[in-house]
């Protein structure tokens, strides 16, 4: 199991081994193998707390401190991560240029980042072969369960890697480009949410977005490289 690691702040991160995992697009029926360098993810997605401590405000749809902080466009995420990392003394993981209609990730930086989708699907398997790491009704919150609302993070099972929520409760922005040529620069999301139905919360769905696109049960998650 991977070990916890305190980083800056005191805000917990796990460290998440190397391996490989494959991926697939049910659209365009194509499966493809991604090698993971070990890295570190957060046990949980951002909170409204975290959120609001760094950027100075909150959403106004969220009142709970310990939710899941929504209604976060991929671009908002983006400059969240810089601005934590800057706060933490350290080096940022992304370039904005034009406008935001160039960004550029350093992977090689040790600051604050979004997981690639590969990253996130390996690190929700946690070693498993099936959809989901567990049983749905005792690790996400989803349509059938959640009471037509959103819940604090960790009141779910984690999977075996220390990472909750990683299935249900809301959606999260990976990095990656979707589909360039058909999609342009929408941005991949992955998880399920408290509002999605039973089929869309695995770790094998892919959804997307515009990355100026705001919605109310869509989160995210920060990584960092090590």
């Amino acid at each position: 199991m991977p070990a916890i690691i305190k980083g800056h702040f005191d805000y917990p991160m796990v460290k998440i081994p190397s391996g490989e995992i494959e991926l697939r697009d049910d659209r365009t029926k194509r499966t493809w193998h991604t090698a993971i360098r070990s890295f570190q993810l957060a046990p949980s997605p951002v909170t409204v707390e975290l959120y609001d401590a760094i950027m100075g405000n909150s959403p106004l749809s969220i009142t709970a401190n310990q939710t899941p902080v929504v209604n976060i466009s991929w671009n908002e995420a983006i400059s969240f991560c810089n601005l934590l990392s800057q706060r933490a003394g350290l080096n940022e993981c992304y370039s904005v240029k034009n406008d935001s209609e160039e960004i550029i990730c350093n992977w090689e930086a040790d600051g604050y980042r979004l997981p690639s989708e590969a990253e996130w699907q390996y690190a929700c398997k946690a070693g498993t072969t099936g959809y989901r790491y567990g049983e749905i009704d005792k690790i996400a919150w989803y349509k059938d369960n959640a009471g037509g609302q959103i819940h604090k993070v960790g009141q779910k099972q984690p999977n075996a890697w220390g990472l909750y929520d990683m299935i249900g409760n809301v959606w999260e922005w990976c990095w990656d480009i979707y589909d360039e040529q058909v999609y342009g620069s929408y941005r991949i999301f992955r998880g399920g949410s408290w509002a999605e139905a039973e089929r869309g919360c695995g770790a094998s769905c892919r959804r997307r977005s515009h990355p100026t696109f705001a919605i109310d049960d869509l989160g995210f998650r920060l990584a960092r490289s090590v």
